[in-house]
């Protein structure tokens, strides 16, 4: 993925022919595709293949989380996926995290490409101050984002996912060394969905994003090329 494109568009589909049609459309207007849990679940790594081998550049958006061991191995076994980023969740502890990382380069050993990206998940998207407190969280959202935030550095990730509004906050604790991947991305007038703490693309840039995701935006449009280029304009 180059630097010059920072849309991720993000690929909420079960259907194999869905992917690769969006990514055929979407190909040179976006700097990639981002496939989930969804289409994972329901076609594995066969199916990540299918849309890796039309050269656009993927993230792989699973989530980890789990005990080191299981991530590790999990990650190990993404080798032949060529992805150029991957989540796991941040709250999964020092040690999973660190795990992930050893296990990021050994993929890059099996396969002799660049190492993919750790980027660590901090508080869902979906999640705002009422939800984390009922999950039993004793801080602000930003203060958990933050303190996540602070870990996945020290763990030695990449980068993390965080919403538009901890991009500051989290530049300001953490420096310009950590990416950001940033989701609750709506071009104005787009509807917000399930998404509780969005902005629009070029806020969020001007904040100190790395990458933006955007989904329905793109993908639920009738001219799927035209309505990634008009979000990429917009950054001008």
């Amino acid at each position: 993925m180059t630097n010059t494109n920072p849309i991720i568009c993000a690929l909420d589909t079960q259907e194999v022919d869905v992917a690769t049609q969006i990514s055929r459309e979407v190909m040179g207007h976006v700097g990639a595709v981002k496939l989930g849990l969804e289409f994972f679940t329901a076609n594995g790594a066969a199916g990540v293949k299918q849309i890796t081998q039309l050269g656009v550049p993927l993230f792989l958006d699973l989530k980890f989380h789990d005990i080191p061991n299981t991530v590790a191995k999990a990650i190990a076994a993404t080798a032949g996926m060529n992805m150029f980023m991957m989540t796991v969740h941040t709250s999964g502890g020092q040690h999973m995290l660190r795990a992930a990382m050893d296990a990021s380069d050994r993929v890059a050993q099996v396969t002799g490409k660049e190492r993919p990206l750790v980027i660590g998940v901090t508080l869902l998207t979906s999640l705002d101050q009422d939800d984390i407190s009922l999950i039993g969280f004793n801080a602000t959202v930003q203060e958990q984002v933050l303190r996540l935030a602070d870990l996945a550095q020290s763990a030695g990730l990449d980068g993390v996912v965080c919403s538009p509004f901890e991009i500051a906050p989290i530049r300001k604790a953490c420096g310009t060394d950590l990416a950001l991947v940033v989701p609750g991305i709506r071009p104005e007038g787009a509807d917000a969905g399930d998404q509780k703490r969005i902005m629009t693309p070029k806020e969020a840039l001007a904040r100190g994003a790395d990458y933006l995701v955007i989904g329905r935006p793109i993908t639920d449009a009738s001219d799927r090329a035209a309505a990634a280029k008009k979000i990429v304009e917009s950054l001008q």
